[in-house]
């Protein structure tokens, strides 16, 4: 792998969809950068910290959410010289987002007041009451013709069903939930998936005319759901819960037919490879040298900052997982699958289940089984497939860099001073990859995967 020097930034980053252009946030900054050479294309001035950062589907318009002021601002990579500033005045902005048509801009009030369509096109705005959530609760058909929005009133969910045309309203259903968690529409446009709140566990599935296609509960008298997710062929729908259970959903019958459990403890039979982070620290040879006490000192610091090499080890089984039990007196127990993740031929989703933090699971869907266990030595801080092949990244706030492939896991030495990954994101095409430390950014050129590809920590 192929790293690029660090650069600066103070939070958002995002790429363009056309996978050109790095949108990165330096304090009161839009800098906008070629994905290729990393030189500036852009460079704008907002009138406050940039909180937020999301790019139009069409990649020539982008928008800033400034969320401490609280203002909307949005620019044109195509005009710089066009500006966009949307304030909603005593209702306040919590949340805003692109509509897929990139010529409408959708935000929501504090307190969830209000939902209000912004066109870019004229001064015309509509505006939707009541929405459920400011960041969630909201999700477009993939063709961008419709937007299911949640809203709440008289103590009742409802889906509001707008045109993403003329944003007049199309219909409006209730839904059997106590507490809507989120929504989502499937891959196909067919139907909606809804989730209820922790407190009960409820997973309903609804066309678009508002009819009760299947509901689902796993169990009662517990926590509920915690993540739900559509595979991108969209037969598979993934619950993931708090009873530390990854549930599959068949899309043709609304069966589940797969249960994976995450146990803390690993025994034979068992197909999944475990691959266990270990250091490697560097070996100095030193008998025959006449070192300084200086110098010995200096290497010794350097070593201890960060300078270790590390690596896998292929454990056998039976293992015993690192387990943490939540404390059973404070809300919002670290448990459940917090995170998940399915790649992009559907055949794998991977999965942490949070009183697992450091273990990653790689489960197989065609076979039903896992294909591979992670163990780190520090909690899974984010983990990504690539867009174009079966390839796992992950990292863990260290300066190193993992990755899965179904031939087997790797670790990555990233050859930067003092810069730990925390966080990770993939250009859409798979061509780049975006590594974040806390104050700092760089970029990575990932090799092409071929099915006889052998990596090594140096490459």
């Amino acid at each position: 792998m192929e790293f690029t020097e660090t650069y600066k930034q103070s939070g958002p980053c995002a790429f363009s969809p056309n996978a050109q252009f790095l949108a990165v946030a330096v304090d009161y900054r839009l800098v906008v950068r070629d994905v290729l050479s990393l030189k500036v294309v852009q460079l704008f001035s907002c009138l406050d910290k940039i909180s937020y950062i999301e790019w139009a589907q069409d990649s020539e318009y982008i928008l800033c959410g400034l969320f401490k002021r609280p203002m909307i601002q949005a620019w044109s990579l195509t005009q710089p010289e066009w500006t966009c500033k949307i304030d909603e005045g005593p209702a306040g902005i919590a949340y805003a987002r692109w509509s897929p048509d990139s010529r409408h801009i959708l935000t929501t009030s504090d307190f969830q007041l209000r939902l209000t369509v912004w066109s870019l096109l004229n001064t015309a705005c509509v505006h939707v009451q009541w929405p459920k959530h400011a960041s969630k609760g909201i999700s477009f058909t993939k063709d961008g013709k419709f937007a299911a929005i949640c809203t709440r009133r008289d103590c009742k969910d409802y889906i509001n069903l707008l045109s993403c045309y003329t944003w007049e309203i199309m219909g409006v259903f209730a839904v059997d939930t106590l507490d809507l968690a989120d929504i989502e529409w499937s891959p196909d446009d067919s139907a909606i998936v809804i989730w209820d709140s922790p407190l009960e566990y409820k997973v309903l599935i609804y066309s678009p005319d508002g009819r009760c296609l299947f509901k689902y509960l796993a169990y009662e008298s517990g926590l509920g759901v915690k993540s739900v997710s559509w595979s991108p062929c969209g037969q598979f729908l993934a619950v993931g819960s708090y009873d530390q259970m990854l549930r599959v959903l068949n899309q043709l019958t609304w069966k589940v037919f797969a249960e994976f459990m995450h146990l803390n403890t690993v025994r034979a039979p068992c197909c999944a490879a475990t691959f266990k982070e270990v250091d490697e620290p560097l070996q100095l040879d030193m008998s025959e040298l006449c070192l300084s006490d200086d110098f010995i000192h200096g290497n010794s610091e350097n070593l201890s900052e960060g300078h270790i090499q590390v690596r896998y080890d292929v454990m056998e089984l039976p293992i015993t997982l690192p387990f943490q039990k939540p404390p059973a007196d404070k809300p919002n127990p670290k448990q459940g699958i917090g995170l998940m993740a399915w790649s992009h031929d559907s055949r794998y989703i991977c999965t942490r289940n949070d009183s697992m933090p450091t273990v990653l699971w790689i489960w197989d869907v065609h076979h039903l089984e896992p294909a591979a266990i992670l163990v780190q030595k520090d909690p899974i801080r984010a983990a990504a497939w690539d867009p174009t092949c079966t390839r796992l990244l992950l990292c863990t706030g260290s300066p190193h860099l993992y990755m899965w492939t179904p031939s087997g896991a790797y670790c990555v030495n990233v050859p930067l001073p003092q810069f730990m990954i925390t966080d990770l994101k993939w250009n859409s095409d798979g061509s780049c990859l975006l590594l974040k430390d806390k104050e700092s950014f760089c970029c990575a050129a990932v090799p092409l995967l071929s099915e006889s590809t052998d990596y090594s920590s140096d490459d």
